[in-house]
């Protein structure tokens, strides 16, 4: 039913079904719609969040296939996301709970005003889809890191948990079977699971906690971006049959490999322990206290 693509970095270099991410956003979708039907989740002004929610999954989604069958450039997926923001900037401002604000250690609280709804909402969409989906290439990096970052969110979030409940469960038995190198969620997973860190970040009102969480991202996406900047050249490793090593830190993935050969579940392992650290770090600032929640 799925196309297959060889696995890279196992010997022989098997074929293995690719694109199975659509399950996650199929499954997801029908979940967030029974939940909009039964009326657990509350509607602000006409405006259901798990619909809200359904939505930009599914535009997630969409854009991942198109890069599947079209390869699409950079220039492209860097702001075809900015459409899902749409949804949110909508839901937001019928929220009259909805708050503009942010507050940062040292800094205090900084107010943008509208700018929160047509600046920082599309930038959160726009960063964080991005930076999921290059965060990729090794079995496991595409859903488990992911869903550790929306684990964290969950966990600072217990009215919104239903939203996310059930696609979770099942976003794990995904990651489960991506890790072991059975399956590729492929682009149409890794941007719908990115969408779904962002949009339920943005919903539940966790900005700085999803800013801390997505530092190793974010530094991931620097270092590749500014090499191809300034080099042309992309980040890749070299797989000897056994072990991945690389000779350059172009990448988070290059810069964990960079001469010392490490198998690519130990890679998996470190980058997953990584953003567990900053996930970890984002709940426990937020429970701290009201004077120094990360909100």
């Amino acid at each position: 039913m799925f196309p297959k693509a060889p696995d890279q970095h196992k010997i022989g270099k098997p074929l293995v079904p690719n694109g199975l991410g659509v399950i996650y956003v199929l499954f997801t979708t029908i979940y967030l719609f029974l939940i909009y039907f039964s009326g657990i989740s509350p509607i602000s002004n006409g405006v259901s969040a798990p619909l809200t929610l359904a939505v930009c999954i599914l535009f997630g989604g969409f854009m991942g296939l198109l890069d599947d069958w079209m390869d699409l450039k950079w220039r492209y997926k860097a702001f075809m996301p900015l459409i899902a923001a749409l949804p949110l900037i909508y839901l937001t401002l019928a929220d009259p709970f909805a708050r503009t604000s942010i507050s940062l250690p040292l800094l205090g609280v900084i107010d943008f005003g509208q700018a929160y709804y047509f600046l920082v909402i599309p930038l959160i969409i726009m960063i964080v889809t991005n930076t999921v989906n290059m965060l990729g290439g090794l079995n496991g990096l595409e859903s488990l890191c992911p869903a550790i970052i929306l684990m964290g969110l969950m966990a600072l979030s217990p009215m919104h948990l239903v939203l996310m409940l059930g696609p979770f469960v099942f976003w794990l038995i995904l990651a489960g079977f991506n890790l072991q190198g059975k399956i590729f969620v492929g682009n149409s997973g890794s941007f719908a699971m990115g969408m779904t860190v962002a949009s339920f970040a943005v919903i539940t009102d966790l900005k700085l906690p999803l800013l801390i969480s997505i530092i190793p991202y974010v530094f991931n996406s620097s270092l590749i971006l500014l090499t191809i900047f300034f080099t042309k050249n992309r980040a890749k490793v070299t797989f000897d049959g056994k072990k991945l090593v690389s000779d350059h830190r172009k990448s988070l993935v290059t810069l964990i490999t960079y001469r010392r050969p490490l198998t690519e579940r130990k890679v998996v392992a470190i980058i997953s322990l990584i953003v567990l650290f900053f996930t970890l770090a984002a709940v426990a600032a937020s429970l701290l206290g009201p004077h120094l929640a990360f909100r």
